[in-house]
């Protein structure tokens, strides 16, 4: 599977006590080449479990691997920032979403289903998502 990881998703695969837990270990178990995912999206996910330690173990045992190179995207990043002004987007929604256009037969895997069936990549194309049912 090709993906683009979500906070949520990370939170939920490394927390067993989060609600969405299984869910992620099933998704874990499709992925067959590294997740794609962005800086804000592993400083997110270190935050909420209180470890680097174990983000820094997704990147070093295979499962996601960055590939965002913030600096080179600010423009569009503002595009999008001020687009979904609205909705308050942090960093991290806004870097996936730029990572969707950039990636287009990516999926992205996130629990925030009520933002990300929101946000378009480009002017209107709904971005593909894995998310729990």
């Amino acid at each position: 599977m090709k993906a683009i990881a979500d906070t949520g998703f990370l939170v939920a695969f490394a927390n067993r006590r989060d609600q969405y837990h299984f869910w992620a270990l099933e998704v874990a178990r499709q992925v067959s080449e590294p997740l794609l995912s962005c800086d804000a999206v592993l400083a997110e996910t270190a935050f909420h479990l209180g470890s680097a330690g174990i983000v820094l173990s997704f990147i070093r045992d295979g499962l996601v691997r960055p590939a965002f190179d913030l600096a080179g995207q600010v423009p569009r990043l503002a595009e999008l920032a001020s687009r979904y002004a609205d909705r308050s987007p942090d960093l991290a929604d806004i870097c996936l979403i730029r990572m969707s256009e950039l990636y287009p037969r990516y999926h992205v895997i996130t629990t925030d289903v009520s933002d990300f069936r929101v946000y378009r990549r480009g002017k209107r194309e709904a971005i593909p998502l894995i998310c729990p049912p």
